[in-house]
């Protein structure tokens, strides 16, 4: 079943969101405002993987208040593709650059409420090319060993979700299973549409 979509009203508009008001009338027939967040653009993350080590960021995140390990990535910028602007962001963050880049994943974090979408990557070797550039990110940037992630994300040390899925992915990869089909596409036959402008 599909809901029915109404009036868009927007309520705040920024570099980061869009937030609308958007009446939506149910398929039994009620009636209701839903708030609607609007991401502008895409996030992308990449595992960096080198022999049996994986590149990790620890810092942390004032809107949860909560202290772990998180994968390097972040906004991908207008012009660029999604594997570029993940590139760039393990560049930035760490100081490394990755070598190429294969797609791991594609997805929804949160569709009942957001069109937020994010692009995960895996990287087999990467290169030191000098100091992080992103000074605000993170003061700890670690190989660490693939046994201790498995650790990390079992007692709970890698608390954002984009990391725990990608690493789940990866770390599947490893283990010779598939959660993504042959794209890259979570839960669905088709490569991944142009994501469709809200408003």
């Amino acid at each position: 079943m599909r809901w029915s979509e109404g009036e868009r009203r927007e309520v705040h508009r920024s570099h980061w969101l869009e937030l609308y008001l958007v009446d939506i009338e149910l398929p039994n027939g009620r009636c209701l405002e839903h708030e609607v967040v609007v991401s502008p653009r895409d996030g992308a993350a990449t595992v960096v993987l080198d022999g049996d080590r994986i590149l990790m960021l620890y810092r942390h995140r004032f809107i949860s208040d909560r202290w772990g390990w998180e994968l390097p990535g972040g906004m991908v910028e207008a012009d660029e593709a999604p594997a570029v602007g993940a590139a760039r962001e393990v560049e930035e963050e760490t100081g490394w650059r990755p070598g190429p880049l294969s797609h791991l994943a594609t997805f929804h974090p949160s569709s009942g409420w957001s069109d937020q979408r994010f692009h995960l990557f895996l990287a087999t070797e990467a290169e030191q090319v000098g100091e992080p550039t992103e000074e605000n990110e993170s003061d700890t940037i670690e190989w660490r060993l693939v046994g201790q992630v498995r650790s990390d994300l079992a007692g709970g040390a890698i608390p954002d979700g984009l990391a725990q899925f990608g690493l789940a992915v990866a770390l599947a990869r490893l283990d010779g299973v598939n959660l993504t089909g042959s794209d890259g596409w979570w839960n669905h036959g088709a490569p991944p549409p142009s994501k469709p402008k809200f408003a």
